[in-house]
């Protein structure tokens, strides 16, 4: 069994947690795992005024619509929408905690991630809501100094963020409370391996 798959085995016996509050609006995300090398795939936010995460980088995914029958629907949803992937329900092999921001000059929102194991990175694309998309391995985000702290002006407010400084930009806020653990996991069994 590859480290991928073992990852992916230990993600899907974890218990999500789930936040249940009508005064949070739904979103979703895919975290989308590919082999050869090991890797995650990012999203660079196209520059837009009336996103609040515009410009970041993130996962792809975004705000449950009415017609989506679930979250992992908005979360295959948006990433058709925004990088061209036709994902499928069973590539989906686990769902992680919900989570919120914790900058108070965002949207109330409450978002869900959830796992796909892919057999390789297929090609993303880019769209009205995507400047740019990358296969980044977690090798890279291990690289010594990649991982920082900085201050950061964030709708402006300045605050200081932990993340990923790569070169499609700095990976920080919520995005990077979903995939640190991640990629914690990922380096102790790549050690055990």
């Amino acid at each position: 069994m590859t480290v991928l798959d073992r990852l992916v085995a230990e993600l899907t016996t974890s218990l999500p947690v789930s936040v249940d509050d009508a005064s949070l609006r739904q979103a979703a995300v895919a975290l989308l795992l590919a082999p050869d090398p090991d890797r995650i795939l990012v999203i660079r936010r196209a520059e837009r005024s009336d996103d609040p995460w515009s410009g970041h980088l993130a996962l792809p995914g975004g705000r449950r619509e009415l017609g989506d029958a679930d979250l992992l629907n908005t979360a295959i949803r948006e990433t058709w929408e925004e990088t061209g992937l036709r994902l499928e329900r069973e590539w989906c092999l686990a769902t992680l905690s919900d989570m919120a921001p914790r900058t108070a000059v965002l949207p109330p929102i409450v978002v869900r991630p959830f796992v796909f194991r892919l057999d390789r990175a297929l090609d993303a694309g880019v769209s009205a809501e995507v400047a740019h998309a990358a296969w980044v391995p977690f090798e890279r985000l291990l690289e010594p100094g990649v991982y920082r702290s900085v201050t950061i002006a964030s709708r402006g407010v300045l605050i200081s963020a932990d993340g990923y400084q790569l070169d499609e930009g700095f990976l920080w806020g919520m995005t990077e409370r979903i995939v640190t653990p991640i990629v914690q996991r990922w380096s102790a069994l790549s050690v055990s391996a």
